[in-house]
């Protein structure tokens, strides 16, 4: 019996570290985060964003980011170019209300990271990778990015017209443990 306790109590303490070890800090975000797109014709933000942000720096395999941009949210600076961003003739903002990202998988490159995950804008689904850089400073860091998405893939208007088929998306994500 005494020893079935010792291996019990091992095997829970075992259980606890290793549970401890794969588990990265999870980050909150911040109500500072910035969500901006642009092209030739058009740029603006999203003005709401949310999600899980789990990251270790030191250890990328068990990382992991689960994101939504709100499409409802998009400010242009022109109330008629967002009521159109919002039609079913752009993003539908009424059958598909969010912008949604999840990892698979986060590695090193060059002075930054990748992450490679699915991106979802309009019903469609796409393997998408994000270059960006992580800043600490103590408890709180900055998420950086900067990437181009191609409306097109997300059937996101017409091809071609008045807007670019081209969009940079550019994010800064401050947060904090």
């Amino acid at each position: 019996m005494k020893r079935l306790i010792i291996f019990s109590g091992t095997l829970l303490l075992a259980a606890a570290v290793f549970a401890f070890n794969i588990v990265s800090p999870l980050w909150k975000i911040t109500e500072k985060y910035n969500v901006a797109f642009s092209s030739n014709e058009v740029g603006g933000i999203f003005k709401s964003f949310k999600g899980t942000i789990n990251f270790d720096e030191a250890n990328l395999a068990v990382s992991n980011f689960d994101v939504t941009v709100d499409v409802a949210s998009i400010q242009t600076g022109n109330a008629l170019q967002n009521k159109h961003a919002k039609s079913d003739e752009w993003f539908d903002a009424a059958k598909f209300p969010v912008i949604h990202y999840v990892s698979k998988k986060i590695v090193k490159a060059g002075a930054g990271y990748q992450v490679t995950g699915d991106l979802e804008i309009h019903g469609v689904k796409k393997e998408f990778t994000i270059p960006f850089n992580f800043v600490r400073k103590g408890n709180a860091a900055t998420f950086n990015g900067t990437f181009n998405v191609n409306r097109n893939d997300f059937h996101i208007g017409k091809p071609g017209g008045d807007v670019a088929d081209v969009i940079k998306v550019e994010l800064a994500v401050p947060v904090t443990k």
